[in-house]
This record gives C-alpha cells, structure tokens and sequence, in this order.
C-alpha cells in the first residue's frame, strides 16, 4: 500500500516554489497597477523617450480612421518693428558715385563706379525729389545715380554738399517715387528707447538692410580731422547707438520706432572699427544745414580770417618767452598768421596774438573758435575779442565776413 510522504525532497521544492512565486506575482501586479497610474503624469511632463498620441473627442481634424490629434499652429510674425521697416525702406535709396577715368588707348573720360553709400528721400515738390546722403559719399563724383528700393535707377544732380556737417543733397526726378520718409525729432531721445538702421551696407548687394538696437548715448563730440594733418578740425555732435552702421550704410536712416526718421547715419564719424558703436547726425541739427544747402547749395558761414593753434600745441617754455604770456593765463588760441584783408586784420590783429575770450567766453583751441562762429554768429555780426600782446591784455571787436 503506498503513502504520501510530506517530507520528502520533491515534496519540499514544490513548497518552496509556491512560497517564492506569491511574491513575484503581487509584485508584478501591483508594478503595472502604478505604471498605469503614473502614465498620464508621464506624458504630460515629456519624460518618455517616445510619443503618446491622445485622442481628442472634440478635435474636428481627427480621421475616422486614425486617433492621432493633429493641431495646425499659427504665428503672426508682423510686429510694429516689421510694420515700421516695411513702410520706411521705399525712402531708402542707394547713392552711386561716379568718377570720370581715362582710358588709355581713348581720350575720352568714361564714368566708372568709385563708391557707393546709401541715401534718404525727405521731400518731394512737383516733379522733383529730394534726397540726403552724406558728403563724403558723393565727393569727387562726376556723376551721380540713385537706386531705388525696386532698383530702379535714377540720374541724381548734388545740389550742395558741407564737409563739416558732413551732409549733402541731391536732386532727382520723382516719377518712380512712392514714399518720402517723416522727419522726426532727435531732442526728445533717451538712452536705451529703440532704434533701427536703414541702408546699403557693404554696397547694393545687400540694399535695404535693417539692423536694430538701441540709443547709446545722445549728442556725443567726436573729433573730426579733415586734412589728415593729425590735427582736430572739428566735433561732430552725433547720436551713439549700437545698431550696426557699417561701409555703405553711410547716408542711410535711423528711425525710431515710429517709422520717423531722427538721424542721417555716418561712418565717417567713427575714424577706427568699433563694434558696437555707431553714430548718426541728429536730424534737428541736420535740418537747417540740409535745407541751407537744398537753397543756395553752400552752407554760409561767418569767417575771421585767421591761422591759429590751441596753446596746448605749443610747449609751455615758449608761452613766457616766446608769447610772452603772464602766469595767470593757463589756455587759449595763438595766432600763427592773419589773411590780408581779412576781418581779423581790419581789427588789428596780428601774428602771435593769443585770443583768451570770444564775447567773454573763454577760447582753448580752433574747434571753440569754429563752433562759437559757426553756431552763434553770422555774417555781419561782431565780436569782440579778448586777447594777450606781448603779455598785455587787449580787446577788439571784429566784423564777421562770409567764408568763402
């Protein structure tokens, strides 16, 4: 008769089998139970490395035989910014200077292209428009042509140019015109409001470029050296921002954010690369000049008739021995030579004057003396002078005459 043996071998590893299994399975059961729970939290949070798709009861786009959600996403990419440029950049032209070039074989000069700059239309009056640009974008042109925003080319005659303010205006035909640019104001500016550059950088090729920045700093001086003699011929007041102003974006626009133009752009004015820094000439100072040169083609300035240097250039041993110059005057303008005829030499000055004060403000160097001249005063006016001769202090008054 057979038996049942509990504690045999075969017995015992099926026991062990059963107790090693029960926790297996519960673990098993209560994992799936937590990842299903767990699975919606997932998908919001982007953990998985898949994709669930969701399906929308209440999408109209899903296909009766699909349960992917597909959503169609739109983006209005027009801001005032674009609003503003695209109603501004018609105003914009390129300014190309010819230069007549012998030829070799033909005596005849032909006009070949020697720059290019960029250019604004601020006024159009009957069949004729107006456009500035900067002088040294135009100098020395035979000929001159504006190109249109749609290349359109157009012959431009230079109604007068300023090297100082460094302004010129040209004249055309208005036929193809389609937009004038809105003079704005540069007085109200502040630094950090926007601003945005219009132009031709690097030439034609990239016409109608628009870089974008702030204000950096309003009516900064920048020395200006004409006559590459080393020597400070003049400050240009200018607008610093950082919008990028490069070659060829001379003569274009600066606007503000309401389209309105506060400044003609110059590279000149900044003699070394800098990145970062740009400046224009402010447009309320720029106004008077363009509209001076738009009717009589020059800009007319009061004259002295003087050569003179800041005393700064003149080693101080010379200013007791040479000059003659008491301790207590510490700066002023020596006279190196006086024009004849001029209106200084009809007031009796003479070579080795030192100037010290126009109308009572002191006087360092040629840019004071300009700036006084060419900013409160006009021909015809007087001025009196103060000045040292041989270490005596002398007054004058001087009847200003046209610079030629």
């Amino acid at each position: 008769m057979g038996y049942y043996d509990d504690h045999s071998p075969a017995t015992r590893q099926q026991k062990n089998r059963r107790r090693y299994m029960m926790p297996t399975v519960i673990g098993l059961v209560l994992g799936a139970v937590l990842v299903l729970l767990a699975l919606p939290a997932l998908v919001q949070t982007n953990l998985l490395p898949y994709n669930i798709t969701v399906p929308d009861e209440e999408s109209e786009s899903i296909d009766e035989d699909s349960t992917t959600r597909s959503e169609q996403v739109e983006y209005d990419v027009n801001t005032q910014i674009t609003e503003v440029v695209e109603e501004v950049t018609p105003s914009v032209v390129g300014v190309v200077n010819l230069q007549n070039q012998s030829d070799f074989w033909n005596s005849q000069n032909n006009p070949a292209q020697a720059g290019e700059g960029s250019g604004v239309i601020y006024k159009t009056e009957g069949d004729t428009a107006y456009v500035v640009t900067n002088n040294h974008v135009i100098e020395g042109a035979s000929e001159i042509e504006v190109v249109l925003f749609d290349d359109t080319r157009i012959p431009a005659e230079l109604i007068g140019g300023d090297v100082f303010t460094d302004l010129a205006v040209l004249k055309m035909s208005s036929e193809d015109v389609t937009k004038v640019a809105e003079i704005g104001s540069s007085e109200p500016l502040k630094v950090g409001e926007p601003a945005i550059a219009i132009g031709n950088p690097l030439g034609l090729r990239f016409a109608g470029s628009v870089t974008k920045g702030i204000i950096s700093g309003t009516q900064r001086a920048i020395p200006q050296d004409f006559n590459n003699d080393g020597q400070e011929d003049w400050q240009a007041e200018v607008i610093q921002t950082d919008a990028a102003i490069n070659p060829g974006n001379s003569g274009g626009a600066l606007i503000n954010i309401k389209g309105q133009l506060i400044g003609i752009n110059s590279m000149k004015v900044a003699q070394s690369s800098v990145e970062g820094i740009g400046f224009a000439i402010p447009i309320d100072s720029a106004m008077p000049i363009i509209e001076e040169l738009e009717k009589s083609g020059q800009v007319t300035r009061a004259f002295i008739g003087v050569e003179a240097y800041g005393l700064n250039e003149v080693p101080s041993s010379e200013w007791e021995s040479t000059l003659n110059l008491p301790e207590e005057v510490e700066g002023g303008l020596y006279i190196r030579s006086v024009s004849q005829m001029s209106p200084a030499a009809k007031a009796g000055l003479e070579p080795l004057d030192v100037i010290t004060e126009l109308d009572g403000e002191p006087v360092n160097d040629i840019i004071d003396l300009r700036k006084y001249l060419y900013d409160k005063k006009d021909p015809g006016d007087e001025l009196e002078i103060t000045y040292y001769r041989d270490g005596e202090p002398n007054t004058t008054t001087v009847t200003l005459a046209t610079q030629e």
